[in-house]
């Protein structure tokens, strides 16, 4: 049986395939767009009725570029258009078609381009490669709907106007340019946790680019990263909203499976000898993972993979994450020695982390007073609770 929500899971799974080979046919991302939705629209009227295609994301696919193909035929500038194609299929081209891989790769280079803003970058790829709609991405990161469109908007007009390239980088450009194309993947991933929905996103979107880009350690990282803090999300808020800080989780509830995949993804990424700072962090989260018990976590490794991780990522986060591990390993005054020297009066884990030390030191009203500070910043109702009760959570 073919219904709408059926037509639906193909949408969220396929368009990013087909808007992505559209735009390499006709290298307009608004006609694009239409022309997917367009043939979604068809399918919704005809499967129910003609059953399933063998190639559903071919048969969407063939049917946008044929809807693209007949916009181009009708308009005086897309007729302008087809005559600059270089390359342009024939009607008798147009069976139902495997999509490119390349084509997704080129499209999400295009949508992380340094030239557009990070809030635009986020918002395209969701957009674009994500299948979802504008509703969804306004509401995902608590911004109107007008105001996520007119941010899609500006980004698109940017592409055309800034001529972006739809292609891949060059070699030499490729490092910088994939860094752009993590972080907007990683961001995808940490606005989920306080966000239903971007999680399982951002991880399919990480699966694609490693399907897509095999070769790139740094990608691996990304996806071992997610997975590794993706197994422990069942844990980190209770019943009753509190959030439960990663020493108190039950473990035993924590999920095997992604854990496993997680941790033989980062012993891959150790046998590259390429190390990244995505490699580094899911290292640090694989070593959290060993422990059956808070107690039996193995601080100093994790100590020397932040050491490792502040030598090429030489950041105040870092160096605060570090710190945590120094406290660990060589107690709260010396980690709130180096705390107290980072410059991040505005982010609201800086707080959390100095309240947490004054308390472990006996510093009864600076750590309230800390707390109270981390929770006023604090970007979730869980977590302005858990620190506006001083960092316990209910019981």
């Amino acid at each position: 049986m073919v219904d709408e929500a059926a037509v639906g899971r193909i949408f969220r799974e396929e368009s990013g395939r087909s808007v992505a080979a559209v735009i390499g046919f006709c290298g307009d991302i608004d006609l694009a767009e239409d022309a997917v939705q367009e043939a979604f629209a068809l399918a919704l009227r005809k499967w129910p009725q003609d059953g399933l295609p063998p190639n559903p994301g071919g048969w969407i696919t063939t049917t946008a570029r044929n809807r693209a193909l007949d916009r181009l035929r009708r308009d005086a500038r897309g007729r302008e258009l087809l005559g600059e194609m270089a390359v342009l299929a024939t009607e008798d081209d147009l069976g139902e078609v495997d999509v490119v891989p390349d084509e997704r790769l080129r499209l999400i280079f295009t949508c992380c381009h340094p030239a557009l803003s990070p809030e635009a970058r986020v918002a395209l790829t969701l957009r674009l490669l994500g299948g979802l709609s504008t509703t969804d991405v306004a509401r995902a990161f608590l911004v109107t709907e007008d105001a996520m469109a007119q941010r899609v908007v500006r980004a698109k007009r940017k592409i055309k106007a800034a001529r972006i390239p739809y292609r891949v980088p060059a070699a030499e450009e490729l490092p910088s340019r994939l860094r752009s194309v993590l972080a907007v993947i990683y961001l995808v991933y940490t606005t989920g946790l306080t966000r239903p929905g971007l999680c399982a996103e951002a991880i399919r979107l990480a699966r694609i680019l490693v399907g897509l880009m095999p070769d790139e350690p740094e990608v691996a990282g990304l996806l071992a990263l997610v997975l590794l803090v993706e197994s422990r999300r069942a844990t980190r808020i209770r019943p009753d909203g509190s959030l439960v800080l990663l020493g108190e989780q039950d473990r035993r509830c924590w999920d095997r499976a992604l854990i496993e995949e997680g941790q033989a993804i980062v012993r891959r990424c150790l046998l590259r000898n390429h190390p990244g700072p995505y490699q580094i962090q899911a290292a640090i989260n694989a070593v959290h993972a060993d422990a059956a018990t808070a107690a039996q976590t193995d601080w100093r490794q994790i100590l020397a993979l932040y050491d490792q991780l502040f030598a090429i990522a030489p950041t105040s986060v870092v160096a605060l994450n570090r710190a945590i591990a120094v406290a660990e390993v060589h107690g709260s005054a010396a980690a709130l020695a180096l705390v107290d020297e980072l410059d991040l009066d505005h982010y609201y884990a800086f707080h959390a982390t100095r309240a947490d030390l004054l308390r472990r030191l006996g510093r009864d009203d600076d750590a309230h007073a800390a707390y109270q500070r981390a929770a006023t910043l604090a970007p979730a109702d869980a977590e302005r609770d858990f620190l506006g009760r001083g960092g316990r959570g209910a019981r």
